[in-house]
């Protein structure tokens, strides 16, 4: 299915969401955002759907801000202005939230934002061609909006650095400072993220959802007796759930899950 500037293939239990502005790299403008977010919206409710690969069609992942958008934005009011930058952050937040595993597939360039979308999501897989850049401060504006997932993903240390020199750096070094978790040659890029969709389905979608869950209430501490008495109740409901009951039978059995036979994985 193609919706204005996003394809979406959904099938076998994925779905593939393929930016699709190739002449302009990707480039967010607010139409862009519009239709990534109701899509991100759908494939999150549909039960259907128990991986989302988010990738671009081109030279590159995403080339951050459309440079038609950004002029249309410079006479924009400061009202006018929150509202746009409103519209971004809900669209990373719901990218961020999934409730199903993410994958970024990540070919070319990931300036501004299309680094702010990588950071969102869970895994991503990085061609040895690609490079990043979060070039912000040479227009006078700052990564506000992608902030809290980049921050996330580098730590505060590297964004002091790259928040504030602009620089370029390539799929290494991203690996290096967590914002990629794999690093393949161009050619191997669609292998590698298959790969990690194929370990993705043998699990519990329940149970991944309850893990993304718990890594944001773990990561935001302390570790005190709320917490530990929070995590104690969490396994407990998972375990007494119809899927916790199932995986753990199937292992006992040495059987397969009965979601692996669902999608035939």
């Amino acid at each position: 299915m193609t919706r204005g500037s996003i394809k979406l293939d959904v099938r076998d239990g994925v779905a593939r969401i393929t930016m699709a502005r190739a002449e302009k790299h990707n480039a967010f403008d607010d139409l862009l955002i519009g239709e990534l977010t109701s899509v991100f919206d759908r494939v999150a409710a549909d039960d259907a759907v128990r991986v989302v690969v988010l990738a671009g069609e081109g030279k590159s992942f995403s080339a951050g801000a459309d440079l038609g958008w950004m002029q249309r934005m410079a006479d924009y009011s400061e009202a006018e202005n929150l509202e746009d930058a409103r519209q971004l952050a809900t669209m990373m937040q719901i990218l961020n939230e999934m409730p199903k595993p993410t994958v970024a597939q990540v070919q070319g360039a990931a300036i501004g934002g299309g680094v702010g979308l990588v950071a969102a999501c869970d895994i991503a897989v990085a061609a040895q061609d690609a490079s990043f850049c979060l070039s912000e401060v040479r227009l006078g504006l700052i990564p506000a909006v992608i902030s809290p997932y980049v921050v996330e993903a580098i730590g505060a240390r590297a964004a002091r650095r790259y928040f504030q020199t602009a620089e370029r750096f390539g799929a290494d070094d991203a690996f290096v400072l967590g914002l990629v978790h794999d690093v393949v040659a161009r050619e191997g890029l669609d292998a590698r993220v298959d790969g990690f969709v194929a370990l993705l389905l043998n699990n519990g979608p329940n149970a991944m959802a309850a893990s993304k869950d718990l890594i944001r209430r773990v990561s935001a501490g302390p570790i005190d007796g709320a917490m530990i008495d929070d995590t104690a109740q969490r396994i407990a409901s998972i375990r007494a759930g119809a899927e916790g009951r199932e995986g753990v039978s199937a292992f006992l059995e040495k059987r397969g899950a009965s979601w692996r036979t669902r999608t035939g994985s």
